[in-house]
C-alpha cells in the first residue's frame, strides 16, 4: 500500500476526476426563486398542498389507517414531479429536507436527489441531475440548460421527505405553464419497494416514471417499501383516484401465499366496485424463483384474473413477473437479488408498459 495510507491517499475523487465532483454552491446574482407550489408550476403525483406544507403521496390520517410503514413512507416523494415551461439558461433548486442516513442499497441521488427532464420531439429526455452533495437539512444545486423554451420536469426523491422546494430561474427568463400530458388522467401504481423505486440510481429511472415518459401521461406512485399488503383502506383509496389505468403490483410484500390469497381478489373487488371500467393490470413478483412459494403466489394472481374475466371483465390484464428480467444479463438486473437496478427497471418498464399501453388502447 502506498505511503500515506489508502490507495487514494488524501485526495478526493472529485480532485482526480472533475466529472465526479459535486458543487452545491450557488453564485447566481440574477436568480428569481419560486416555491414549487406557485402558479404556473404544476406539482404532479402528490396530493394538494396540506396544512403542514409538506409533499405527501396520500393524506396522513388515511395512511395511518393502513399500517405504520405507509404512515411513514407517505412522506417520501416517489413519483412526485414539478413541471413548468421556461427558456431560463439555468435551473436551480433549493431543497429543504431532513438529513436522513443514506441506505446502502441505493444511491444518494436515487434516495435524496432530483433529476431534470425536458420535453422535446414528443417525449421527455434526460437533461441533468441535481446532485445531493453536502447536505445540511437540504441542499442547493444548479444545472445549465440550452436556453431555449421547453417544458421541464423535475423528479423528486424516491426515499426521502421534502419539506420545502424552491426553483431558481434567471431573472430575464420566461415562465409559463407546462405543456399538457397526452392523457387527462394518471396511471396509478400500487405495490412494494420496487414500485416505489428501490433501487433506481436516480428518480427518473423508477419503472412508473419511465412508463409515464413513454406514454406522455401523468402517474401516481403508491409504492410503499415493505408495507404493501393489500389492505381494504388502500384499495378504497386507490379507487378514489380517477385513473387512466391501475397497476396492482403488491405480490412481493404480501407476507405469505395465504395472505395473498386472502387479499388479492378482495382488493380487486373493492377497486372494481368504485371503478368498474378502469383497466386493471395485475403483476406478479419479478424475482420469481421456480420450485418455491412464488409458484403458488402466481397461481393466486392468475386465479384472480380468471375470476375477473369469467365475471365479464374485459379490462383486466396480467404481467408475469418471472419474465420481466428476461434477456441477456438477466442476472445483472438487481442490486441484491430483489431490488432492480436501472437495467431491471428498464425491462420492467418495457413489460408492464406494454400491458398498460394495450389496456389504454383497448379501453378507448
Amino acid at each position: 500500500m502506498p505511503a500515506g495510507g489508502g490507495f487514494l491517499g488524501r485526495m478526493k475523487i472529485g480532485e482526480i476526476d472533475k466529472n465526479l465532483a459535486v458543487d452545491n454552491s450557488l453564485n447566481l446574482p440574477d436568480v428569481r426563486w419560486f416555491e414549487a407550489w406557485e402558479t404556473p408550476f404544476q406539482v404532479c403525483g402528490l396530493i394538494p398542498r396540506s396544512a403542514d406544507d409538506v409533499f405527501l403521496r396520500m393524506p396522513r390520517a388515511l395512511a395511518a389507517q393502513v399500517n405504520e410503514g405507509v404512515a411513514e413512507l407517505c412522506t417520501n416523494t416517489a413519483g412526485g414531479r414539478v413541471r413548468f415551461r421556461t427558456d431560463s439558461r439555468y435551473i436551480a433548486i433549493r431543497a429543504v429536507m431532513p438529513d436522513n442516513e443514506t441506505m446502502v442499497h441505493i444511491t444518494m441521488l436515487g434516495q435524496s436527489g432530483f433529476d431534470l427532464y425536458r420535453f422535446r420531439n414528443g417525449t421527455d429526455e434526460y437533461c441533468a441531475s441535481f446532485m445531493p452533495g453536502n447536505r445540511s437539512h437540504g441542499y442547493n444545486s444548479c444545472r445549465e440548460t440550452d436556453g431555449k423554451m421547453h417544458t421541464y420536469t423535475i423528479n423528486m426523491p424516491l426515499y426521502d421527505p421534502v419539506e420545502e422546494l424552491y426553483i431558481g430561474l434567471a431573472a430575464d427568463a420566461q415562465l409559463e405553464a407546462p405543456e399538457p400530458f397526452g392523457f387527462g388522467k394518471p396511471v396509478v401504481y400500487y405495490g412494494s419497494s420496487i414500485t416505489q423505486g428501490g433501487c433506481a440510481s436516480r428518480p427518473g429511472n423508477a419503472y412508473p416514471a419511465i412508463i409515464g415518459r413513454e406514454l406522455n401521461c401523468d402517474h401516481v406512485n403508491l409504492g410503499f417499501s415493505g408495507s404493501a399488503r393489500g389492505e381494504q383502506v388502500m384499495a378504497e383509496y386507490a379507487a378514489s383516484l380517477d385513473a387512466l389505468a391501475f397497476v396492482c403490483d403488491y405480490d412481493h410484500n404480501s407476507p405469505s401465499a395465504e395472505h395473498l390469497a386472502q387479499t388479492h381478489w378482495r382488493f380487486y373487488e373493492l377497486y372494481r366496485a368504485r371503478r368498474p371500467d378502469v383497466p386493471y393490470v395485475m403483476v406478479s413478483k419479478p424475482n420469481f424463483a421456480a420450485g418455491t412459494e412464488d409458484e403458488r403466489r402466481r397461481e393466486i394472481i392468475l386465479e384472480s384474473l380468471s375470476r375477473a374475466r369469467a365475471a365479464g371483465d374485459r379490462h383486466v390484464y396480467f404481467v408475469d413477473g418471472e419474465h420481466l428480467f428476461d434477456g441477456r444479463y438477466r442476472d445483472s438486473c438487481t442490486v441484491d437479488g430483489v431490488h432492480p437496478n436501472d437495467l431491471g427497471f428498464a425491462r420492467m418498464a418495457a413489460g408492464i408498459g406494454a400491458a398498460v399501453r394495450l389496456a389504454i388502447a383497448e379501453r378507448e
